[in-house]
């Protein structure tokens, strides 16, 4: 474990323990030679103790964890911080000013780990994240949404194989946990290389914020701090108890035309349901979307048009399903009673 005991050094800024620090990393000009830097927040406890990282926008067009991060910057709680907190709102600088999820050169970063300081413009920012901050840090939270005109229910994806990663998993408290495989030249698979317990939060649309997505999100940053002990335990609260889900699975469109009729996104379904109805823009013909397992959609579509082929629902499959149902449910009822402080 990395102590807040000595001089952390990221870019070229010292920051000592008890101090809050804005370091600004820079990253490929624009063409027009404006400069560019990810911003970056430092908070370090006097205590030492872990350093955890809090990143959003790896993908630019995907809001919501820009605003968990905001939201938690501000909080009063963090003055009685142990250890560190590395805060980076924005990672892809280039996709957020353009509302984009990828880098002028069309590569996703979050495809692109771990990078080399030589390579694509992808390629170097993937590399001077890994090599400033997550080299830095114990654990870390990754902050995402669904991508344009889909919504993903509040949910964590994470290798539960790995005990400190499920630990801290289940402290997150998001209403599903998804036990995922990592891909190739993710964040994800290149901290889980180096042995790092880290989150996949998924919440939401891109380029929409989402309220219930956001809270969520950042309540459970605060816990996953809590379970660290980087933060004191909060008092008469209870959480969410997150469900596993055994598997998920996409239901695409069998035929093209204009969707209606969808189940709403965190609904219950239950095998040969109809979940929508496709049908042609003169209403000649109508086609049944069905359920073909029992499951609860944990990501949807918002268009009302799909060709055949295209994705409508993800559904998660769980041992419990009606424990499960609950524990989607619950997640409206913390939305609207409690505070995150």
């Amino acid at each position: 474990m990395k102590k807040s005991d000595d001089i952390l050094l990221i870019g070229d800024t010292t920051i000592r323990p008890g101090e809050r620090v804005n370091v600004d990393l820079p990253v490929a000009d624009l063409y027009t030679s404006t400069s560019l830097s990810m911003p970056v927040k430092v908070i370090r406890g006097r205590q030492a103790g872990p350093v955890l990282f809090v990143s959003a926008a790896i993908h630019g067009d995907e809001l919501n964890g820009v605003e968990i991060i905001r939201r938690l910057l501000k909080l009063k709680a963090l003055r009685s911080i142990r250890g560190t907190l590395i805060a980076i709102p924005v990672v892809n600088v280039h996709g957020f000013l353009d509302q984009s999820r990828y880098l002028p050169d069309r590569r996703d970063l979050n495809r692109s780990f771990p990078g080399s300081a030589k390579g694509s413009i992808a390629a170097r920012l993937a590399n001077l994240f890994l090599k400033e901050i997550v080299a830095k840090a114990d654990a870390g939270v990754d902050l995402h949404t669904g991508a344009v005109h889909r919504s993903n229910l509040p949910q964590i994806r994470a290798n539960l194989d790995d005990p400190g990663t499920l630990e801290i998993a289940t402290a997150f408290a998001a209403p599903v946990v998804i036990n995922s495989n990592t891909r190739d030249g993710s964040l994800r698979a290149c901290a889980a290389k180096r042995g790092m317990p880290i989150l996949i939060y998924e919440a939401g649309e891109a380029l929409r914020f989402d309220e219930t997505g956001i809270k969520t999100g950042l309540r459970g940053v605060l816990n996953v701090m809590r379970n660290m002990q980087m933060l004191p335990a909060a008092r008469g609260k209870s959480r969410v108890k997150p469900v596993i889900a055994r598997s998920t699975r996409w239901i695409r469109a069998g035929a093209s035309g204009i969707v209606s009729g969808k189940v709403k996104l965190g609904s219950t379904v239950s095998k040969g349901e109809t979940i929508a109805m496709i049908s042609d823009p003169l209403g000649n013909e109508e086609y049944r979307v069905i359920a073909p397992i029992d499951g609860i959609v944990i990501g949807r579509t918002n268009l009302p048009l799909a060709h055949e082929g295209d994705a409508l629902f993800n559904l998660g499959t769980f041992r419990n399903m009606p424990k499960a149902s609950n524990a989607v449910q619950s997640l409206a009822s913390a939305d609207s009673t409690s505070k995150v402080s």
